[in-house]
């Protein structure tokens, strides 16, 4: 498998997850205080929507590739 169709298929993959999901969530955590041996840390959750043209789109891009990538000209 050459390198183009590996990467349509991760555009693929990717593409419907982004459509199925929707977004992610992550936590980071924030250094509020150090009072001396003592250390308060406060974690925030974070969510990043992922668009739908993007998924479609990855998913339209790794089918493109899947079928002109291995083309020999």
């Amino acid at each position: 498998m050459n390198a183009a169709k590996l990467t349509g298929l991760l555009l693929i993959a990717a593409g419907v997850l982004a459509l199925v999901y929707g977004g992610f969530t992550y936590t980071k955590a924030n250094h509020a205080a150090k009072l001396g041996p003592l250390e308060f840390s406060l974690k925030e959750k974070d969510t990043v929507d992922v668009p739908v043209w993007a998924g479609a789109g990855g998913v339209a891009l790794g089918a493109l590739l899947l079928l002109l990538g291995g083309k020999k000209r």
